[in-house]
């Protein structure tokens, strides 16, 4: 990666209703000729169709990049679905010029910067901003969402979520970590409904961030993308009422990572198993690599996220290269390469 820079990646946060959908439709059909890839994470009852996002006939921006990720709270379901689709986008060819990330309502963004830390993703992708974007038709009014009771039927609907943030929290937590907030429905408000709209967030923000008025999401994307913030490097100087969880209460910032060589002549038929059982026994998020499997022309590609295994053969090993069994483990900080090693029936690469 020393050749190719890093892929900016854009945070966009902010509750359900609040016009994310609208503002990144608008980035689309403005993209200026970049090639966009989208991560679409709002869902429920009355959250976003990603049929609202596809289908917009731009070349920079074709329905295959457009990924939506309906499990849960995106910032809960980290190692399941947020960083196998990153690793995805990120080995495309084409590759993206940016990434646009949005986020359920109820996500908090701090957990989400912190997977940039994936040992498949720091290398290769940094978050170029996070955008707040917020009902300024509803702050107005002294709520800090349109339909409260969306949001709880919202939380209630997500098995995933493991944090109990209350909504005023959540909102906070969203403004303190953004490099820029966008006030919505701006076409809604006099000049005094504004004013109390950014009086209601004033208090939220860091002394950096800038408050941009919109209507209809009409924003020029030279304001929001491009940033350069490189959030991921800068979290110390943003505020979360969840800093002080412990990682097994939420968040995922702290990641071990090791390669483990498998013997010649692997049994790949018992690998399944032998994976299954080293997941049981240890905090492993990922595993994936190649083997050699005797008799056969073609390496076997394995993928595993958690307690799930795809097994495949992926092409014909090539001339001159070395047929080797190398499984790459992810997990845990303090995971014990040797004690995983042995499980898996191999040992810790030199």
């Amino acid at each position: 990666m020393s050749t190719r820079a890093k892929i900016p990646a854009t945070i966009v946060t902010g509750f359900l209703g609040a016009g994310k959908t609208t503002l990144i439709r608008h980035l689309i059909e403005n993209a200026g000729g970049r090639r966009l890839a989208l991560i679409v994470n709002e869902f429920g009852d009355v959250g976003i169709d990603g049929d609202l996002l596809k289908g917009c006939g731009i070349d920079t921006c074709p329905d295959e990049n457009v990924i939506e990720l309906a499990n849960g709270c995106i910032c809960c379901t980290v190692a399941d679905d947020f960083l196998p689709t990153m690793e995805a986008l990120l080995a495309r060819e084409p590759r993206p010029d940016h990434i646009i990330i949005e986020t359920s309502g109820l996500a908090l963004p701090k957990p989400l910067v912190q997977a940039f830390a994936w040992p498949g993703v720091k290398t290769r992708a940094t978050v170029d901003g996070v955008i707040a974007v917020v009902d300024g038709a509803a702050l107005a009014e002294g709520r800090v969402a349109n339909d409260p009771e969306a949001l709880d039927r919202q939380r209630a609907a997500d098995q995933t979520l493991d944090h109990e943030a209350e909504v005023d929290e959540l909102f906070e937590d969203q403004l303190a970590c953004a490099d820029m907030v966008v006030v919505t429905k701006a076409d809604m408000l006099d000049a005094d409904g504004m004013a109390r709209a950014r009086a209601a967030i004033a208090p939220e923000l860091r002394p950096a961030t800038r408050v941009v008025e919109a209507a209809r999401g009409m924003v020029d994307p030279a304001v929001l993308l491009g940033l350069g913030a490189a959030v991921e490097d800068d979290l110390a100087a943003r505020p979360s009422h969840h800093d002080g969880e412990s990682e097994e209460e939420h968040g995922h910032d702290a990641f071990a990572s090791f390669v483990v060589e498998l013997p010649e002549g692997v049994d790949h038929e018992a690998l399944p198993g032998r994976i299954g059982a080293a997941v049981e026994a240890h905090p492993i998020y990922r595993v994936k690599g190649f083997v050699a499997v005797p008799g056969k022309a073609m390496r076997l590609l394995v993928q595993g996220v958690g307690p799930r295994l795809q097994q495949q053969f992926d092409r014909p090993w090539q001339p001159g290269e070395a047929r080797r069994s190398r499984l790459v483990v992810i997990g845990a900080q303090g995971l014990d390469p040797a004690a995983v090693a042995e499980a898996l029936g191999g040992r810790p690469a030199s």
